[in-house]
């Protein structure tokens, strides 16, 4: 059943990761439900035990997993997700996720930003700056971006110096995350492009043009995302 040889951009263990999320979902585990032990789900997910027990440390320190010593592997409470507090991570369809989380944060991203170009001080400008270029340099040396691009988009949200969107960034963080895991991060030009964009108006106070810049940034995702779920329900039909 679950077959590795084409694993495409994506790890072993982001496979076996991504199986078994599913598996939690298709077997309607809740939270606080146990999981099988080591030695199951390496052989279910035909792979080592080594790689099993990667997994496990991966999403646990994601807050998906909790592991109790003695007693085994337990799906998390809700409560005790702290890099999922929308509970998205347990949700199967991940290409549906992505773009409905992507048609929420065009919604409201592309405002967070114009606020942001009225509102950003010096101070943010310059911390924006140093962050893009964070961003930047992880792409261009071929390193994970992920993290530093979350940290981008929460940056951008403290310039608007509205403290009800900074509550807000835990859910772009948890969108920015996903997107780079769908799309295999084959955006990397357009994401140092649009992020430049996004930053120069700001930096320029033009409202208007950081609200086009993120727009675009976001239509760039949205439209990649749609071209790879139709490969991906051509490959399944």
């Amino acid at each position: 059943m679950y077959q590795y040889e084409n694993l495409g951009d994506k790890t072993l263990t982001e496979r076996v990761a991504d199986n078994i999320i599913s598996y939690i979902v298709d077997h309607k585990l809740k939270p606080g439900d146990k999981l099988p032990n080591e030695f199951h789900l390496a052989e279910t997910f035909c792979v080592g035990r080594s790689t099993i027990r990667e997994v496990i440390k991966s999403l646990s320190s994601k807050g998906i997993l909790e592991v109790r010593r003695g007693a085994g592997t337990f799906v998390c409470e809700r409560s005790e997700q702290k890099n999922d507090p929308l509970g998205l991570s347990l949700i199967s369809d991940r290409y549906k996720l992505a773009l409905d989380l992507l048609s929420v944060r065009l919604m409201i991203e592309p405002e967070i930003a114009s606020h942001a170009a009225e509102n950003a001080t010096k101070e943010d400008i310059e911390a924006l700056r140093i962050q893009c270029e964070k961003v930047e340099q992880k792409i261009k040396e071929g390193q994970d971006h992920i993290e530093e691009d979350i940290k981008y988009h929460a940056c951008i949200a403290k310039c608007s110096k509205n403290l009800v969107v900074e509550t807000l960034v835990p859910m772009i963080n948890s969108s920015v995350a996903m997107f780079g895991n769908i799309t295999h991060r084959k955006l990397l030009p357009e994401t140092i492009l649009t992020h430049r964009q996004v930053f120069e108006a700001i930096s320029n106070h033009d409202s208007a043009g950081a609200k086009y810049a993120m727009t675009m940034h976001l239509l760039y995702n949205r439209n990649m995302i749609t071209q790879l779920k139709k490969e991906f329900e051509s490959e399944q039909s």
